[in-house]
């Protein structure tokens, strides 16, 4: 049995933030990869996705090129060649990915792993034993029960696919649902969402969701909440979604459904119980440190967290908390509150901290600044369809406790706040901030 110090099983961004600290500190590390270093985001997820979205943020731009007094044709986009264009960005990462490694000293190991015993993995024919196993195996789309699943695709298949759709049928109103469909909707596609739910997108503030709704809703993409899918089937060459609202029946065709039901824990083929690692349908249970309550020799992160944000920045910063939890002891503890999440749609949504919901559930004294800023005159400058912010202070500290964009290049400007609430500054400290003029970022005194 060969003998590592850490064996990381995953080779995404959770388990590459694992190997920081540890061979910093000299320990030896093996990595366990099924598919592709660097896991979902840079191959198969955020980094080929924000290709797509560049197109479409091209061609909003063209759209409202008439308010710069430029005129323009109709612009047509070849989607054979901007998937062709996607696949060549990321095609080497991989490589780059597996050069760092080496580097690193990370001896990497191809294949599917398994636990044997409580510190050891079995890879094909080989046995690894170590002092400290990682668990950091991403996420798979879940499962939907329902007839005809095997007609649904994801987002994988989205990605990859040269050939462009007439309609699509988006099951989930997520992340997912809304960025690829703002994309297909600018590239002339009809679109339809349909979520379970009453709430879309839920974590994110319910107005700034209803802003995100509003622009959806004139791009043409049709929105359904309630909606509840029966069966996907065949007719006619397409694909026909039964589904039902409010007890009426209807249907939907499509070119192509998309399975937006959200993403698991990929932790099915690990054989969890022969590591003696307590779980509840694939949901670990782990402690503050992030290690398994019955195998403390086992740590756990990224999105096989089934409790944390499954965002790839917080997956690199669980993965270095763990990293040094190894080599340091179980001395440090994740904290989410400070971190900002972005939704690629046109126009983004941005969002850190509390929503003004969450805020009055903990029963805090907030003062809440709503601005609709398409008035203001940088919105007017760029000609944007959506401006919009709220900012969430605790009146007795002057904290900022949230803060919510949609469009005004909120994606940026979010991490401005996130680094106030971070590091303590206040509302006042924030609006007495000197900003470059005329930038988005001058926007932000006027804002509290």
């Amino acid at each position: 049995m060969e003998k590592y110090d850490v064996v990381i099983l995953g080779g995404g961004n959770a388990g590459m933030g694992v190997t920081l600290a540890t061979r910093a500190a000299g320990l030896s590390v093996a990595m366990i990869e099924a598919r592709d270093l660097g896991g979902t985001c840079p191959n198969r997820g955020c980094t080929p996705k924000k290709v797509l979205v560049a197109a479409a943020h091209a061609l909003d731009e063209i759209e409202r090129a008439g308010c710069h007094a430029i005129k323009t044709a109709s612009p047509r986009l070849d989607w054979r060649a901007l998937i062709e264009r996607e696949k060549d960005i990321v095609r080497d990462i991989p490589s780059r990915l597996s050069a760092l490694m080496a580097k690193r000293g990370v001896d990497v190991i191809s294949g599917e792993a398994a636990f044997i015993g409580s510190n050891a993995i079995r890879v094909g024919t080989r046995e690894l034993a170590a002092r400290n196993i990682v668990i950091a195996t991403g996420s798979k789309p879940r499962s939907l029960p329902i007839p005809g699943a095997e007609h649904l695709t994801t987002s994988d298949e989205v990605l990859s696919d040269p050939v462009l759709p007439g309609a699509v049928v988006f099951i989930g109103g997520g992340v997912i649902a809304f960025e690829l469909g703002h994309v297909y909707a600018r590239a002339g596609v009809e679109v339809t969402i349909l979520e379970a739910l009453p709430q879309l997108l839920g974590g994110f503030d319910e107005d700034a969701v209803a802003q995100l709704r509003g622009e959806s809703e004139r791009l043409g993409i049709g929105i359904h909440t309630k909606a509840w899918v029966k069966k996907v089937e065949k007719a006619n060459g397409r694909l026909r979604v039964s589904l039902a609202r409010d007890g009426i029946e209807s249907l939907v065709y499509a070119d192509r459904v998309v399975n937006c039901a959200g993403r698991v824990a990929n932790v099915e083929g690990l054989d969890l119980g022969a590591g003696v690692i307590v779980h509840r349908e694939g949901r670990i249970e782990i402690d503050g440190h992030l290690r398994s309550r019955s195998n403390p020799d086992v740590y756990v992160c990224g999105d096989a967290v089934w409790n944390s944000p499954q965002l790839s920045p917080v997956a690199t910063y669980e993965g270095g908390i763990v990293g040094r939890n190894i080599v340091d002891g179980p001395k440090h503890r994740p904290d989410y509150g400070h971190i900002p999440a972005s939704l690629y749609s046109i126009p983004a949504v941005a969002s850190v901290g509390l929503t003004e919901a969450k805020a009055r559930e903990r029963g805090l004294r907030v003062k809440v600044h709503v601005n609709d800023m398409q008035g203001w005159l940088s919105a007017r400058t760029y000609a944007e369809a959506v401006a919009w912010s709220k900012i969430i202070i605790e009146e007795p500290t002057d904290r900022i406790v949230g803060a919510h964009f949609v469009g005004h290049s909120g994606e940026e400007l979010i991490h401005i706040f996130a680094l106030a609430m971070k590091h303590g500054i206040t509302a006042q400290g924030l609006s007495e901030m000197v900003y470059g003029f005329p930038t988005f970022s001058a926007d932000i005194r006027n804002m509290m």
